[in-house]
């Protein structure tokens, strides 16, 4: 058991059982203080964060394998995305060891406490990486196939590719928001069922998607796959991710070359990055593959994770959000190593900060479905609400949270949240 995810493991800052960030955990990301100043990079803690740009300035971030390389001065995760496998363990092992019950360096000295340790109150969270591309899988065979049955039948739902291979598009990176950003109703064409010919507006049927990503670590070179047993040292971390869907915009303009206005408009991910590292006590296999997958994609060992999921939904009208979904990221057909072997066995070249989307993460019954289009069967079963009211699509002024955790002896394992709200379309 690595010592940094020891369950007994306490720190000098008091943690509640559900707090999503215990000691174990130590996510990753960049805040900027409400009083001013450059972005600063840190880990969470609690309700706390550590700051890791004002230690590295301090002299703290003492890591062999990094040795005078900086870094955490730039205001982004890329660099330390970069720094490789090595550097994430010995700085995480670190700042496990600086904020450990026993460990007297931050616990007893009030003044260094003071600068090196801020409330999650008096920050703003930004995105945690510059992200230089953004790839989106459809990894969850229930999600592919309930959507494949609503617009091919039973018989036909999955593509004859599907079960060789992970499917997937390549997405917008310019457009990808960090939490508590609004999603805007976009406008598109359209074509609605009797219609003769496309219209053009603001999208009717605005929908959510429940996913995670992962963000790449150490890059390849242009030419050079990625091995499938090779392929989680290049993994960084993950976040949760909300692909909004225009799915009137996206019906219309999928036919013949898939994703794009439907997609693209926005993005929102969790600001925690939670490193693989943190989420090792919750590995887990990952749903039997058959037929065998072709050799570059056949991989060893449990390659999944237990990782509870939630979608919570709240109207104007409603005083506490309502959770319409709950799944788990262990469904998913395809792992995160099968992700990045098949992405790049032609030779394409991922970069640090690179963005691999899960794809919506539905289980095997309706309340785990992890989209409205599929909780309310593409309109024609609206979800009911606390307050009375139906839901097929998302209305203006819905506000959706996505959230998860592992769940550990005593402890929690989270990512947070992943917030949006919905406003009108512009004029």
């Amino acid at each position: 058991m690595n010592e940094t995810t020891d369950a007994d493991l306490r720190s000098f800052i008091p943690v509640a059982a559900d707090s999503h960030f215990p000691i174990q955990n130590l996510p990753y990301g960049v805040f900027r203080r409400l009083a001013g100043g450059p972005a600063s990079i840190g880990v969470a803690i609690g309700d706390q964060i550590l700051d890791l740009t004002f230690l590295e300035n301090q002299g703290m971030i003492n890591v062999p394998a990094l040795g005078k390389y900086r870094l955490f001065d730039r205001g982004k995760l890329n660099p330390l995305m970069a720094a490789g496998k090595r550097v994430w363990s010995e700085t995480r092992a670190l700042l496990s060891r600086l904020l450990r019950s026993d460990e007297r360096t931050l616990r007893d000295d009030p003044a260094l406490r003071q600068q090196a340790l801020v409330s999650m109150n008096d920050v703003t969270m930004l995105l945690p990486a510059e992200i230089g591309d953004y790839t989106d899988f459809y990894s969850s065979r229930e999600h592919a196939t309930n959507v494949g049955t609503m617009l091919r039948g039973p018989e036909n739902a999955l593509m004859p590719n599907w079960l060789h291979l992970p499917v997937a598009y390549h997405g917008r990176a310019s457009s990808i928001v960090v939490s508590g950003t609004d999603v805007v109703r976009p406008h598109g064409q359209s074509k609605p069922d009797k219609a003769v010919e496309p219209i053009f507006g603001p999208s009717r049927l605005l929908d959510f998607e429940l996913e995670m990503a992962v963000f790449v670590g150490p890059g390849n070179d242009l030419g050079h796959p990625i091995p499938v047993t090779e392929a989680e040292d290049h993994l960084f971390g993950l976040v949760l991710l909300n692909d909004w869907s225009a799915r009137d915009i996206q019906a219309w303009e999928y036919a013949p070359l898939g994703p794009f206005l439907g997609k693209n408009f926005l993005t929102t991910i969790s600001p925690w990055v939670v490193p693989l590292e943190a989420l090792e006590p919750f590995r887990c296999a990952g749903p039997a593959q058959a037929p065998i997958p072709l050799p570059y994609l056949q991989a060893m060992g449990q390659g999944a994770f237990d990782i509870h999921l939630e979608v919570l939904l709240q109207a104007t009208t409603m005083p506490q959000p309502s959770c319409i979904c709950r799944s788990n990221f262990n469904v998913l057909y395809w792992s995160l190593a099968q992700q990045v072997a098949h992405h790049t066995v032609n030779g394409c070249n991922l970069r640090p900060g690179d963005l691999l989307a899960s794809g919506t993460i539905s289980g095997s019954t309706p309340d785990s479905f992890g989209s409205l289009l599929e909780l309310s069967w593409r309109g024609t079963k609206p979800m009911s609400l606390p307050n009375g009211e139906q839901r097929a699509f998302l209305q203006d002024a819905d506000r959706i949270t996505l959230t998860g955790w592992c769940q550990g002896a005593g402890y929690r394992v989270g990512f947070g949240e992943a917030i949006g709200k919905v406003q009108p379309a512009h004029r």
